[in-house]
């Protein structure tokens, strides 16, 4: 029994139903704030030290180093009962997917920074750094979140029983259709 599944048991009847069947969400989006974590304090310390005139690049580093965590946790966790892969394909499904979505969190980063130009000396630094945390923390993690989120269940960390299962079914349901023909 996970801290998750503590937290779910004291809910009133109803809540605990939806958190129940919503619990890999719930999983994913804890992972998706601890990374969170991970990935804005790195940032920041990249930007505001070695990499101050190259914002996109500290945070493709610090999105690199939450990806790795992420895979970890989310592996070890939100969807342990999930896959049977060979770990070395799924980790591969994993990054390919992670990949896709930190372009996806970069490209409002991109668009703050270079299209619209809010970069010193033509804002604030104030400024700089709200649009930098909404374009990159706000709208980029949302993005590349509900992207991961569909993308790890449909091929990183599928629910291989279910497609057994539904394969099966098929199978019955054909075979019964050709002795009903028969």
């Amino acid at each position: 029994m996970s801290i998750v599944d503590d937290v779910v048991s004291v809910l009133p009847p109803r809540l605990r139903d939806i958190a129940y069947r919503h619990r890999e969400l719930i999983k994913f989006a804890i992972v998706g704030a601890t990374t969170f974590v991970i990935d804005s304090g790195l940032f920041y310390l990249l930007k505001w030290t070695v990499l101050s005139e190259k914002p996109v690049t500290a945070k493709i580093i610090s999105g690199v180093v939450a990806v790795i965590a992420s895979y970890i946790l989310n592996r070890e966790w939100s969807f342990k009962n999930r896959g049977g892969r060979e770990k070395h394909h799924e980790a591969l499904l994993f990054f390919g997917v992670s990949g896709i979505g930190v372009v996806l969190s970069n490209i409002p980063l991109w668009i703050s920074s270079y299209v619209f130009d809010l970069r010193q000396p033509n804002v604030s630094f104030l400024v700089e750094n709200v649009a930098d945390f909404v374009s990159a923390f706000i709208i980029g993690n949302l993005l590349q979140m509900a992207f991961r989120f569909w993308a790890m269940r449909r091929w990183v960390f599928p629910d291989e029983m279910n497609e057994i299962v539904a394969e099966l079914e098929d199978l019955i349901e054909e075979e019964q259709e050709h002795l009903g023909h028969s």
